[in-house]
């Protein structure tokens, strides 16, 4: 089974690594010191298993495992027994291992996730093609927010923030334009000016070098002209 491990404590991804390097059943993938993390490397890839803190700043294992839609077979570590029940409220969560974890605890937790019936056969690791993607989330707050990439209209870049501008809303979010350009999909979005990226299916009218989109005017460069006229569908 391929393996991610998410916890923010050093000394616990360490030890949770050399149980999963001794047992033949297990390949660890990557580990992570948070959820935000985590939660950007499923977005391109699929794991069978994930080994799970619940208490991590800013966002718990609970809130980590809500904003998956499909959820693989998870196993909770945690110093804390009193999340024992709620847990078990979630299907996808196979065992409930608490900190410091002996060498047989270990084991019984893979022998429950190998026995764990799922729908699916268990899945391999495999990229998701960027083009195939219709979302992507965006930290506010301490909260994930989904955002379809149908809705946006513009993503215009200001100093060290970028202003993600959708039909319904608007957001801020602390990044770079080339960090959300890498993550848009290539046939929907443009990057037509150094500030800003548009939707190119939202586009009402071109006048010299600029475009409408809603209720914005958007400058677009020289060098990205040409490349915005290749999109058009003219006649």
């Amino acid at each position: 089974m391929n393996c991610i491990i998410i916890d923010d404590e050093e000394m616990a991804r360490a030890i949770i690594t050399e149980m999963v390097s001794r047992h033949p059943d297990l390949k660890l993938i990557q580990e992570f010191p948070n959820a935000i993390q985590a939660i950007k490397f499923l977005n391109n890839f699929e794991v069978d298993l994930i080994f799970l803190d619940i208490h991590m700043p800013d966002f718990t294992g609970f809130d980590f495992i809500q904003s998956l839609k499909n959820p693989p077979r998870i196993i909770l570590v945690t110093s804390d027994k009193n999340f024992a029940i709620e847990a078990f409220e979630y299907e996808c969560i196979v065992d409930y291992l608490v900190k410091p974890i002996s060498e047989d605890r270990f084991q019984k937790a893979i022998q429950k996730a190998n026995s764990f019936k799922t729908a699916a056969k268990p899945r391999e690791i495999k990229a998701v093609e960027k083009d195939n993607v219709n979302e992507f989330y965006i930290n506010i707050d301490r909260r994930l927010i989904k955002i379809d990439m149908a809705s946006v209209n513009i993503v215009e870049a200001k100093g060290d923030y970028i202003h993600i501008r959708t039909e319904s809303k608007n957001y801020v979010v602390h990044s770079t334009l080339k960090k959300i350009e890498d993550k848009l999909p290539k046939d929907l979005f443009l990057k037509v000016h150094r500030s800003f990226i548009i939707n190119t299916k939202k586009i009402i009218d071109i006048e010299d070098n600029s475009v409408l989109i809603a209720k914005y005017v958007i400058p677009v460069s020289r060098a990205n002209r040409s490349e915005l006229m290749k999109r058009l569908n003219l006649l």
